[in-house]
């Protein structure tokens, strides 16, 4: 009964994560819609992403640490009502403002979320066969998410409104909260957790301004004097955080998580790849409804084959493999794999490309970093102490959040100052308008595209570095009998 209930729980963190990963992009699709709907600029449009990612990895470090000192299972519950509250408010938005604002709420509860939902699983399954089983479905949740997410969108926009594409969160949540109120128990309280507000404020403060600064950046150039301060500030407040953190009594980020060569890899790993990769999703989706006029639902549909080879490179490459062979076996050519995926995407021009290079490199793409992604979360949980899992898990998700809030705001800097200076070198008597305003967007994705290229090769550099463990850790206290495992079940 209890084999039973561990599966039944992964059912429903499973559903939690991919409610989380799944509003990370579900919105993209929708973006053009909402960005007609409530007048936003080109420029503002990207906070619609980065507003969340933004909240969400600023104070993930301090969600870990609430998980840990208020039990995994509460600050689990207390996170689906707060993002399904959030939801609602920017379903309803009157404006961007509003909008803006319901965003970022989504990403503070989904702050608080997803490091209990990653403790929970970590603390769940030990037993290494049934670690790699629950790891390849948990990877292919955080894998195949985001696919799934343009896709929804997709359909709810097409179909009904792009508001939708948050209201639709409103009953995941729901379900995921009886399953957790039925099947998980109260559990992991550990009495010296404590919560750093100095640390959380110098860290989420920190990333808001290296975010923010690269935003700018597309409007007022990178010598501006308030780009040029916001990420000068950025840089000297996450250095204060990192001394902080080797002061404070309990750390946010204790020196015990990222001392560990192996975990250190894995979180620089996905920092890197979630750089390269937001901003490419948001590229391709304006790509095929902005450039060759798709609708919402057909841009949706073409993401489904990334989706299916994410599945299978989580659940039947790296889950059978993990125990097999050394991490990085599995995490360099995943990258180097999903990275030639986007070399091939980067070509592509004004006619229709589809199946002559989205559709390959979206396969390179979701079988290279499905694989990738899978390993690199369990290399990030394993072999840690029970009372810093949450901690653990927290700054695994931060790295993806950060990634993906630098990636999208500096890449689409770039994108944007490239297509500003196409049209400009381009420009003339007798040149079709619209024509050159297709051809200059292009060659801003494409360019921004091989910064994102260059990005995944850097964190296959990393990996070949930094990773070089035998075999993937499994939990500090696997094969005893620990009460931890059971306190995460009812």
């Amino acid at each position: 009964m209890a084999d039973n209930r561990r599966w039944w729980a992964l059912v429903v963190i499973a559903l939690a994560q991919l409610m989380v990963v799944l509003d990370m992009t579900i919105v993209n699709i929708a973006l053009p819609s909402a960005q007609a709907d409530l007048n936003m600029s080109d420029a503002n449009r990207q906070w619609v992403i980065t507003a969340y990612t933004l909240a969400f990895g600023g104070l993930l470090l301090l969600g870990g640490r609430v998980s840990d000192l208020a039990g995994r299972k509460t600050t689990f519950m207390i996170g689906l009502v707060g993002f399904a509250a959030a939801s609602a408010l920017g379903g309803a938005a009157t404006g961007q403002g509003m909008l803006f604002g319901a965003r970022a709420l989504q990403g503070v509860f989904a702050a608080l979320l997803a490091p209990a939902a990653l403790s929970l699983l970590a603390t769940t399954f030990t037993e290494p066969k049934e670690r790699a089983k629950a790891f390849g479905v948990f990877g292919a949740i955080v894998g195949a998410g985001a696919a799934i997410g343009l896709l929804a969108g997709g359909l709810l926009t097409e179909y009904l409104d792009w508001r939708w594409c948050l209201y639709v969160n409103v009953p995941i949540a729901l379900l995921a909260f009886a399953g957790a109120w039925a099947i998980l128990a109260p559990g992991g309280r550990h009495p010296d957790a404590h919560l750093d507000v100095p640390g959380a404020l110098l860290g989420s403060g920190g990333m808001l301004a290296l975010v923010y600064g690269f935003s700018e950046a597309a409007s007022r150039g990178w010598d501006d004097g308030l780009v040029v301060t916001l990420l000068v500030a950025g840089v000297v407040l996450l250095a204060a955080f990192g001394v902080w953190q080797t002061r404070a009594r309990v750390p946010l980020l204790p020196m015990s998580v990222i001392k560990d060569r192996q975990r250190v890899g894995a979180f620089l790993t996905v920092l890197f790849v979630t750089v390269g990769m937001f901003g490419v999703f948001l590229f391709l989706t304006y790509y095929l409804q902005g450039v060759l006029g798709w609708s919402p639902l057909k841009t949706g549909l073409a993401y489904l084959p990334m989706t299916a080879a994410m599945i299978v490179g989580s659940t039947q490459i790296a889950a059978r493999l993990l125990s097999k062979v050394p991490p990085r076996t599995l995490i360099v050519p995943g990258l180097l794999v999903a990275a030639g995926g986007l070399a091939i995407i980067a070509q592509v021009g004004v006619e229709p490309a589809y199946a002559s290079h989205v559709l390959p490199g979206m396969l390179m793409l979701g079988l290279g970093m499905s694989t990738a992604m899978m390993t690199s979360i369990s290399l990030a949980t394993g072999s840690v102490a029970p009372r810093d899992s949450g901690a653990a898990s927290a700054t695994f998700n931060t790295a993806q959040q950060v990634g993906g809030s630098i990636g999208t705001a500096l890449l689409n800097t770039i994108a944007a100052s490239a297509t500003a200076t196409y049209l400009t070198a381009h420009a003339g008597p007798g040149v079709d308008k619209r024509l050159l305003q297709a051809e200059a967007t292009v060659h801003g994705f494409n360019v921004a595209t091989w910064w994102a290229f260059g990005a995944l090769l850097l964190a296959a550099l990393i990996a070949g570095v930094v990773v070089n463990a035998e075999r993937a850790p499994t939990p500090q206290g696997a094969g005893e009998r620990t009460p931890e495992p059971v306190d995460t079940l009812g």
